[in-house]
């Protein structure tokens, strides 16, 4: 009998996808709920996944199973545990989005230092059109350079942020783990980082660590003419924190690819409000047209090793 493997969100990655070099039986859902992936893993021996959870309830309904692929780097939908007690092992995929994350974070922070999207709506409102002189005076702009960069996070993405970032003039510092009482070259402490950051920038996994890592207190410690970036996942922030800093410039800006809960609801506070120092995007930085045919290239590799008896990237 072949190995059939199932892909359980394909919709979540609109980019071509080459067949494993192997025999196999391939069967792929744009989407597929928690109870819908159960029912579609009956007799898999592989489950692709990029946000369908795989839980305990789903492995006790798919005894073949033998690998859950997961088509991101995050894994925090898998119940590892649920899989080892089962033997059923887990690949992520690595260091895929060092250049598209790294570029759309730098963008996030050009965009919020320098203003963009304040004098972009001058200039439709016709205020340089109506200016005395050559140019029209708005919001106060910063430059990258010079500045401080302070990054959480020190893997592939935060490092490949901290090159551009010192590329364009910035004084980049990795941040320790809270309570680290003695920090390393080119590291600071968290409340270090906190107060002189004129960039903070989210780039680790959301854990029980991690989960809120960023709230009310931490925004309070921060300096008025700051920014915070998170590109990572939105559990490290706590929304509704961040909302009141803003709307208080207590803070001055804020630029986000992920929040809390994605796609969010309607009502969500952060879009139900229209501020020139916010700027969300849809959780994209992963996805221009390069760094998806990467993950798809590397998923599919991933699948196969696996079945030539060389797994890599194993959770």
């Amino acid at each position: 009998m072949l190995p059939r493997l199932v892909f359980l969100d394909r919709a979540t990655l609109p980019t071509a996808l080459r067949q494993p070099a192997f025999d196999h039986e391939w069967l792929e859902y744009a989407h597929s709920t928690p109870q819908e992936a159960a029912e579609r893993l009956a007799g898999a021996q592989v489950a692709i996944t990029n946000k369908v959870p795989i839980t305990a309830a789903t492995l006790a309904a798919a005894p073949d199973l033998k690998l859950v692929a997961v088509a991101a780097t995050g894994y925090n939908i898998i119940d590892l545990a649920a899989c080892r007690q089962r033997g059923v092992a887990v690949c992520n995929i690595r260091d895929y989005a060092i250049h598209g994350v790294a570029e759309h974070t730098l963008m996030l922070m050009l965009a919020l230092r320098r203003q963009l999207l304040a004098y972009r709506a001058d200039v439709i409102a016709g205020a340089w059109q109506q200016a005395t002189g050559f140019c029209h005076f708005g919001a106060p702009m910063h430059d990258l350079a010079g500045s401080r960069l302070c990054l959480i996070g020190a893997g592939a993405l935060g490092q490949a942020t901290a090159q551009l970032a010192r590329a364009f003039g910035m004084a980049v510092y990795f941040v320790e783990r809270r309570g680290t009482s003695v920090a390393r070259p080119g590291y600071l402490d968290l409340d270090t980082a906190l107060a002189t950051a004129d960039v903070l920038s989210l780039h680790c996994p959301l854990n029980n660590e991690t989960r809120g890592l960023i709230g009310a207190a931490e925004l309070a410690r921060m300096k008025s003419s700051a920014i915070i970036i998170n590109t990572a996942r939105g559990g490290l922030v706590d929304e509704d924190a961040l909302l009141q800093a803003l709307q208080q410039q207590r803070i001055a800006g804020a630029g986000l690819d992920v929040l809390r809960e994605e796609p969010p609801r309607g009502d969500h506070p952060l879009l139900a409000v229209q501020l020139p120092n916010l700027i969300i995007t849809p959780h994209m930085a992963w996805a221009s047209t390069e760094t998806m045919a990467t993950l798809a290239e590397q998923l599919i590799g991933n699948i196969e090793a696996y079945f030539s008896g060389n797994p890599r990237h194993l959770l």
